[in-house]
């Protein structure tokens, strides 16, 4: 359903790194990155069939976060979950909501953690199942 998520980052480079960082717990390989004639960065984590993007907000204005939303990346346990989160924290990130764990929801069990970036952004780490 979708082709990617681009969010947009208030410092290109150091969202780059904490990216960088927090997605190579999945086994992301580093970003490529992208110049427009304008001089707007951007970079792409493609991983999975995939594509994670960082962007810096070509109107100009600040980037913000979205209130209400959250990006979710399937981790392959939950070990890596809670990886993904305390990888996010040791690079500058916030660990947000309950501590990272296993839930049960109405989707049957699963591992969550959740944590915002350096922007704000909501993101959650997640694997379904026990």
């Amino acid at each position: 359903m979708f082709n990617h998520i681009m969010i947009g980052c208030n410092d290109i480079e150091k969202s780059k790194d904490f990216y960088t960082a927090v997605l190579g717990v999945l086994g992301c390989p580093p970003p490529t990155r992208n110049e427009d004639a304008e001089g707007n960065v951007r970079y792409f984590f493609i991983h999975d069939g995939s594509v994670f993007a960082l962007t810096q907000p070509i109107d100009g204005n600040p980037a913000t976060c979205a209130n209400g939303s959250t990006i979710g990346f399937r981790c392959g346990s939950g070990e890596k979950a809670k990886e993904l989160h305390d990888v996010a924290v040791a690079n500058g990130g916030t660990s947000i909501e309950d501590a990272p764990g296993l839930r049960n929801g109405s989707m049957g069990p699963m591992h969550l953690s959740y944590f915002r970036d350096l922007d704000g952004h909501k993101i959650c780490g997640i694997h379904q199942g026990r």
